[in-house]
């Protein structure tokens, strides 16, 4: 049956940046599809709000402290949650930040916490993933639009170069770990109604070009970057390896 290829039933699934927004839209999804959701992230008091909400909506759920970019805490939590847990299956390297600002005046500091965090962070949190997966594992890479296009009018070069490297550690990682039986696929969103596009949205300006440059003129729903989440991260997906999937609003076609 076509819809047993969308369960995920006793799968162990690690989600960074899984106490709110687009992550933990994401833990939902793949814990109604039979998954046990591990929500990473630095905020303990986000995390135990995290687990309560999907406990809430008769999930079962875990939260994990962790900051992405530091590559040793990335390295313990999954070897933690495999040795835990006697398997890791899915996880999804959704953790982020976004730091606006002229690049002629912006900081070293600021733009090498982007890269530490959206880079960095990402490369680590796939590699410390592979260590422990075992062949039908797959890892979801949550990028951006911005790793495709210099969206406008907000000036974020830290963020759109940190983008595209998340990109790229997808479809490179993906190749390389493709003889271990291991699925390494990217989302590229666009605009999505979350407390990181919250300034954004409420400025009129910059929602004003937002809305006329997305054909569908508005930003996604959490849920709606959160299916294609476990679309890829199921046995529906097999045969994608190395894709960069865009969702958002047709912005990038026009």
């Amino acid at each position: 049956m076509y819809q047993d290829r969308l369960r995920l039933d006793g799968n162990i699934a690690v989600v960074t940046g899984g106490t709110r927004g687009i992550g933990l839209a994401i833990g939902r999804a793949l814990a109604e599809f039979g998954a046990l959701p591990i929500l990473a992230g630095r905020n303990e008091k986000h995390g135990a709000a995290a687990v309560d909400v999907l406990k809430n909506a008769g999930f079962t759920a875990e939260f994990k402290s962790l900051d992405v970019g530091n590559s040793t805490a990335v390295s313990a939590l999954m070897a933690d949650v495999a040795e835990a847990h006697h398997r890791l299956d899915i996880v999804i390297a959704n953790a982020g930040i976004a730091i606006e600002g002229d690049a002629l005046v912006q900081s070293d500091s600021d733009w090498q916490n982007v890269l530490d965090i959206n880079a960095s962070g990402v490369f680590w949190t796939v590699r410390e993933a592979a260590r422990h997966m075992k062949a039908g594992g797959t890892i979801v890479v949550v990028g951006s639009m911005s790793g495709l296009v210099a969206n406008v009018p907000q000036k974020h070069t830290a963020y759109n170069a940190s983008k595209a490297a998340a990109n790229m550690i997808a479809r490179s990682m993906a190749v390389e770990l493709a003889d271990k039986g291991i699925r390494v696929n990217a989302i590229a969103p666009g605009y999505v109604r979350t407390d990181m596009t919250e300034g954004g949205i409420d400025n009129p300006d910059w929602f004003k070009v937002w809305s006329e440059r997305t054909p569908l003129g508005r930003v996604a729903e959490p849920e709606e970057i959160a299916s294609l989440a476990h679309f890829l991260a199921s046995p529906a997906s097999s045969y994608m390896t190395g894709s960069i999937v865009v969702a958002d609003g047709g912005y990038t076609s026009t």
